[in-house]
């Protein structure tokens, strides 16, 4: 039994030909080029069915296709909402791959957030764990949430959209476009914070003056901060109260076993991790917090791609 993954990101798709055992036996990925509607769709087609010949020429037979997307995956009509990817406001994304799979071939689509925790679950941080949510800090913030072996979704197909949370007490119109959490504190959301920082603090001089205020991003801070950066030091300060605050907010709401940080930020700001839980523990439910694990994505960045060839094996399953 094999199963076909597929990351579809916001520049790239991957994709992976896995065995039911989690091991990869073929990898390959396209550029996404500027692509857009049905375009997309068509490299999407394209690369499963040249997928699809390299698994036959491995002697493997595939079962399932699971494809993992940036946005929302609306389980009961098989279509998708991707903001990033214009045209594709509600694109029927699963009947699409079914069109170049054979009739017994399963194909299921999900978001990238459900994906990350299935990653882990299937082999990485939460194996063998029931209860376990995957907090994804990227160019946006989402979670994936395992609750009593089963992934919430929602009624909607929405959970886990944390990037919204309301952190802040008061609302402010900057968060109208990605949320209070995200604005701060995503990958995007650090640099905007240092530039806040930037306009407020005139007398500053250090290094991050050197680059035009609009280029500098989160990469900037990481690089800056071992040097006691003021700047960089403010915004992790405000980015870590937060970051424990929602950590604090899924331990006293789902009660989990482990809490995994994953995406391109965690990365760099894995050496918060102390600090984050310090900060969390002032904020939670006092006995689930010394009871949750706070760990690494053990998977970095292959966490959704494992993730949607485990979301394939496990339609097989179910």
């Amino acid at each position: 039994m094999s199963v076909i993954g597929l990351d579809l990101g916001g520049t790239k798709l991957k994709g992976a030909i896995f065995t039911e055992h989690a091991e990869i036996v073929y990898k390959g990925e396209r550029k996404l080029e500027h692509r857009t509607g049905e375009d997309v769709g068509k490299l999407i087609q394209d690369f499963v069915s040249d997928t699809l010949k390299q698994a036959e020429g491995l002697g493997e037979v595939i079962d399932a296709v699971g494809i993992c997307v940036p946005g929302i995956s609306y389980q009961d009509k098989g279509t998708v909402w991707c903001p990033n990817i214009p045209g594709w406001e509600d694109y029927p994304l699963k009947a699409k791959i079914q069109e170049v799979c054979k009739k017994n071939v399963i194909v299921t689509v999900d978001s990238d957030r459900v994906c990350c925790i299935l990653g882990e679950a299937w082999s990485g941080a939460a194996e063998n764990v029931n209860n376990a949510i995957f907090l994804a800090v990227g160019t946006g913030i989402a979670a994936g949430i395992l609750a009593n072996g089963r992934v919430l979704r929602g009624a909607h197909d929405i959970s886990g959209a944390i990037g919204w949370w309301a952190l802040d007490k008061q609302y402010k119109d900057k968060y109208e476009p990605c949320g209070c959490f995200e604005h701060h504190c995503s990958g995007e959301g650090l640099a905007k914070v240092a530039r806040e920082l930037l306009e407020e603090n005139k007398s500053y001089d250090g290094p991050l003056r050197k680059k035009p205020i609009e280029q500098i991003t989160s990469y900037d801070l990481f690089e800056v901060y071992p040097q006691g950066d003021e700047i960089a030091e403010k915004t992790f300060d405000i980015a870590i109260e937060m970051w424990g605050m929602a950590v604090a907010n899924l331990v006293s709401l789902f009660d989990p076993s482990k809490i995994i940080f994953g995406g391109g930020v965690f990365g760099p700001a894995l050496q918060f991790l102390d600090r984050i839980k310090k900060a969390a523990v002032r904020h939670a439910q006092p006995i689930a917090i010394q009871k949750v694990e706070i760990v690494p994505s053990m998977l970095g960045g292959d966490a959704v791609l494992m993730g949607a060839g485990y979301l394939a094996l496990r339609s097989i399953k179910e």
